[in-house]
């Protein structure tokens, strides 16, 4: 098991990761705001279940592919920019007949949300590259299951980030509800603004050159 100094060390590592803004922040922001609390917090659920996803494959090996096959980590980032795309294209054409996310959140299924962000989570191979440059420095082989450790951390890197990225979700979703009151044409901006995130996300999945 990972001692409590490492935890803690860990722990501080994760807290200033997670409140620097980043794809995810920008995304779970933008989403809360354009389809309110309960779609904000269903992506980050997913986006957190891919988090684990990626933290078993890195103790299973299996990130390590990315780098023996650079091939196999350009079909996953495509294949992640074109989905990305196609949620912004989803997102703009919902956009012309919005509403405010509290009276239309029965639009948008939680379960919806939470599929959207496993799978932006799970098509973005850099994450996969970070868990496996991250993790393995806090990895005490000698204390048990390298498996079992890895879990333990992505879960401390989970839990820091429900706590800010709440935050986030929360007062995103009060801006929305504000846009929301100030009449059709600007209840439809934080929808655009998520496709334009979207699209954004898209293109920085497709043109970064691996790091």
């Amino acid at each position: 098991m990972v001692d409590l100094p490492t935890l803690a060390l860990f722990g501080m590592a994760a807290l200033a990761l997670t409140m620097t803004p980043g794809p995810d922040m920008l995304l779970i922001a933008s989403r809360s705001a354009s389809q309110g609390r309960a779609a904000g917090f269903a992506t980050l659920a997913g986006i957190q279940a891919g988090t684990y996803c990626h933290a078993l494959a890195a103790a299973f090996g299996l990130s390590q592919l990315f780098l023996i096959v650079p091939h196999a980590y350009d079909a996953v980032r495509y294949a992640g920019a074109a989905y990305l795309l196609y949620l912004a294209w989803k997102t703009v054409r919902s956009g012309a007949a919005t509403i405010a996310p509290e009276v239309g959140g029965s639009r948008y299924p939680v379960g919806m949300m939470f599929r959207q962000g496993l799978l932006t989570n799970l098509l973005n191979p850099k994450m996969a590259l970070f868990v496996l440059a991250l993790f393995p420095q806090f990895v005490q082989p000698e204390a048990g299951s390298v498996a079992l450790q890895i879990l333990v951390l992505a879960t401390v890197l989970n839990a820091i980030g429900l706590v800010v990225n709440g935050a986030v979700i929360l007062g995103a979703s009060r801006l929305g509800r504000i846009f929301a009151g100030r009449g059709s044409r600007f209840r439809r901006l934080p929808h655009y603004f998520l496709g334009a995130v979207f699209a954004g996300l898209a293109a920085r999945l497709a043109f970064d050159a691996r790091h």
